[in-house]
């Protein structure tokens, strides 16, 4: 049988060392501008900006409004809404951008959103490049909807802008190659372990939901159990190791470690992995996304320009050696140049955090 390379997935090694992977359901300017004062550029590192944003936006409260990695400038950018801000955090080293919108602001439109729109096909987040929150509305959302959509928008002031996407939002699930369920297949996410309890992978919750065992292989005997699955609300779920396959905290291709989990950030190269399309790249685009799918809406996403298709449900998204998430959905795919693809992912350490779990 032809080997099936999935590059860039959490890998499964097998006892006859055969490498599986995957379980499948099928404008403000800168502060910090190349001529201004300000600290000088460094090599980009996701981790320290994630953990240099954090604090700063605790220590700023009401005054930072969002941050995002400028890989022009190589350098995170904090929005703030005032000069003392401003001053703040150009001592600690990141180019702050004084904005319109406070993130209070910016939250509030977000929650009235997540409360007033449940139409399938819409997602909306906030965009700190942009500092408004961005909805997107796919071609099933009827011209009846998207003026309900865009009078709710209005209420909401500049805060929110309304775009309309020319591909359909929707969850990756298909049937196929991966490990198999007994109608679907969907990506497997990362290996994890928990004190006391057998091996262990993640994946998206839609998978869960809808298969309780896993295969390698079509057919195949079954190597793991769902053990537990949300969908929709949060987007993840937990199968537990039925049979003796090695489980390495790695990804393809090579076998690369995952070492931990983390937080991602706005502007962050990052990778992804599926069954049906291997390995991909770009960057994330956006935090605490909200999609609105046929079954329900889920809240907290990671949105990320690295397309995906259907069989990569689950997947991992990944920076180097950290894992940051699962994939939930999107739209476009890997065929299409233009426009960007758009995909979602359920950040890892919330389903590390909901079963108790650790990488590796």
């Amino acid at each position: 049988m032809k080997r099936r390379w999935i590059p860039a997935r959490v890998a499964l090694a097998a006892a006859s060392a055969v490498a599986l992977a995957a379980v499948t359901l099928s404008p403000q300017q800168a502060d910090a501008s190349p001529g201004s004062p300000a600290a000088p550029a460094r090599a980009p590192s996701a981790a320290s900006d994630a953990s240099l944003a954090g604090r700063l936006v605790a220590a700023l409260g009401g005054a930072a409004a969002g941050s995002y990695y400028d890989s022009t400038l190589g350098r995170l950018v904090v929005d703030v809404t005032d000069g003392e801000a401003a001053d703040l955090v150009r001592a600690a080293g990141a180019a702050p951008r004084v904005v319109e919108h406070s993130k209070a602001e910016l939250d509030s439109a977000h929650a009235t959103l997540d409360s007033r729109i449940t139409t399938p096909g819409t997602a909306w987040a906030a965009d700190p490049r942009l500092n408004k929150v961005v909805l997107t509305a796919d071609p099933t959302v009827t011209a009846a909807d998207l003026a309900r959509i865009k009078d709710t928008a209005r209420s909401l002031g500049s805060a929110v802008v309304v775009k309309r996407s020319a591909t359909k939002l929707t969850r990756f699930i298909a049937g196929g190659d991966g490990i198999w369920g007994a109608q679907y297949r969907c990506s497997l996410g990362f290996n994890v372990s928990r004190a006391g309890k057998p091996p262990a992978f993640v994946t998206a919750g839609h998978c869960g939901k809808v298969e309780a065992d896993w295969r390698a292989s079509n057919g195949g005997p079954v190597i793991a159990r769902t053990e537990a699955a949300t969908f929709p609300g949060r987007d993840y779920a937990i199968a537990s190791y039925t049979a003796a396959v090695d489980h390495p905290s790695a990804v393809d291709p090579g076998l690369k470690p995952i070492t931990g989990a983390g937080a991602a950030t706005v502007g962050q190269a990052i990778s992804r992995s599926g069954s049906t399309t291997g390995l991909r790249t770009g960057t994330v685009t956006a935090l605490n996304a909200t999609v609105n799918y046929k079954e329900g809406q889920v809240t907290g996403l990671i949105e990320t320009s690295a397309c995906a298709d259907s069989g990569d449900s689950g997947g991992p998204l990944f920076a180097g050696s950290t894992a940051l998430g699962v994939l939930s959905g999107g739209s476009g795919n890997c065929g299409m140049p233009v426009p960007a693809p758009r995909t979602y992912f359920q950040p890892v350490q919330e389903i590390l955090a909901a079963y108790g779990a650790t990488i590796p």
